[in-house]
């Protein structure tokens, strides 16, 4: 069970609600005021232990009996102890006198710059945030295209668009540039964009559950709604096969209404350099300063190491005797359901499609800087690991990164092309009867 919000706090919303700027500010409050928990206290230690053994050359034995010595325990303790009353008595009471002077902060959205900072750090410790029951802690919500929380009755078709790690629903267009949604909703009436925001350091089988869930509620609240389409981008195409295996495993309504499925830059057998860093810091880490880095980059979620493999299922990781270390690929499988139209979208670096070359091998391997060009189409030698698809269900982009392809024209006119085939055709069509009456018009203006 987690702990509950320390007996001091003033001030705690816990529910599923978006984050306020008042929130922001006690959550930063429990933060600086709340006892340095046991991993941060232990990563110090680890750190000065290593530099113990590789700078100072003390063996194992003496630098244990150094650190547990009494005065450098004291030193410790005293350390915490500093910190720990500065947070508690300076810095957290200053904040909450702003939240009590401002009450209206309670109401307000945060802005630009505090969404993309909160989003940062839930996906780099939203999982440490929602164990303490943090206010930062992101919730599964649902916003409409203007970005304002959803709301009011919905029918027709509705699409879902599923950010990636750090990321948030702001994240789908860029510099004027409607994206995706815009460009979907140009093509068909009744039509609604939802955007989902979550929070991306909890694991990806736990927020495909969560998503699972809000799509169940959502159909239940509105049985008007006809069909679903989702979209996800990197690790939000993970969240969504996730909840697509939920959905089906708990024989949820929603599973049933689901018609395409579009991954973006998604890594389905995971991310080159999440597993390039744990094999180099494996490689090297008889290296003072290796050994020291690695132990900073252990303190990572729990969604940023569910996308080591692309693990989208509970049972990829619950039995795993170690949370961190270099550990197989011991996933199971999460097949596409074979019901829905799915869709496999990746970047490359490369400019243009060339021959099957040395060059191309590396640039297929980097892919869009994060994620290969064979993962994001869910290729792997492992036949019980691959999406099986058609090629004409797959798409690569080249020159564009992994950012890039969340928003770029291109990648929205493709998907707007396997989501409604006939419309390009419809289009030529009125075009061709447009052209055809013009001529008749003017050949009668002739005569």
């Amino acid at each position: 069970m987690p702990s509950l919000t320390p007996l001091h706090e003033t001030y705690c919303k816990w529910d599923r609600s978006p984050v306020s700027q008042a929130d922001v500010l006690e959550g930063l409050a429990q933060l600086v005021s709340t006892r340095l928990s046991g991993v941060i206290q232990e990563l110090i230690q680890t750190i000065q232990r290593e530099i113990l053994l590789s700078v100072f050359g003390l063996s194992k034995q003496k630098a244990q009996q150094f650190q547990t010595r009494p005065v450098i325990e004291k030193a410790y303790q005293l350390g915490y102890s500093t910190l720990q009353y500065y947070g508690h008595y300076l810095l957290a009471p200053s904040l909450r006198k702003i939240i009590a002077r401002f009450p209206n902060l309670h109401d307000k959205a945060l802005t630009p710059n505090l969404l993309f900072l909160v989003s940062a750090l839930n996906g780099v410790l939203g999982d440490y945030l929602l164990t303490i029951q943090n206010p930062l802690a992101l919730s599964s919500v649902l916003y409409d295209r203007y970005g304002m929380v959803q709301q009011g009755d919905l029918d027709g078709r509705i699409v879902i668009f599923v950010h990636g790690l750090c990321m948030n629903h702001r994240d789908w267009s860029n510099r004027g540039n409607g994206g995706i949604g815009e460009k979907l909703l140009a093509q068909r009436d009744n039509n609604t964009m939802l955007y989902l925001n979550y929070n991306t350091g909890r694991r990806i089988s736990a927020n495909g559950r969560s998503l699972s869930n809000v799509l169940e509620d959502l159909i239940r609240r509105n049985p008007r709604i006809t069909s679903i389409d989702l979209i996800g981008h990197s690790m939000g195409g993970l969240v969504c096969r996730s909840a697509l295996f939920y959905g089906k495993q708990n024989m949820q309504q929603w599973f049933h209404m689901v018609e395409n499925l579009v991954c973006i830059g998604s890594p389905h057998h995971g991310a080159m350099l999440e597993r390039f860093g744990f094999i180099l810091q494996e490689k090297l880490r008889h290296f003072p300063l290796v050994k020291m880095i690695g132990h900073l980059l252990n303190i990572r979620s729990n969604g940023i190491l569910d996308l080591r493999y692309g693990s989208v299922r509970d049972d990829d990781w619950e039995h795993n005797t170690a949370r961190i270390g270099l550990i197989d690929d011991n996933r199971k499988p999460a097949p596409l359901p074979s019901h829905i139209n799915s869709y496999l979208i990746a970047g490359t670096l490369e400019n243009k499609k060339s021959k099957k070359n040395k060059k191309r091998k590396t640039l297929d391997v980097i892919g869009d800087y994060l994620v290969s060009v064979p993962s994001a189409l869910g290729e792997h030698p492992n036949p019980r690991y691959q999406l099986k698809l058609p090629e004409s269900h797959k798409a690569i982009f080249y020159g564009l990164n992994h950012l890039e392809i969340q928003y770029h024209p291109s990648v929205a006119e493709q998907i707007a092309k396997w989501f409604y085939p006939n419309h390009e055709e419809l289009e030529e069509e009125q075009i061709r009867k447009y052209l055809i009456q013009l001529d008749t018009m003017q050949g009668i203006a002739e005569t």
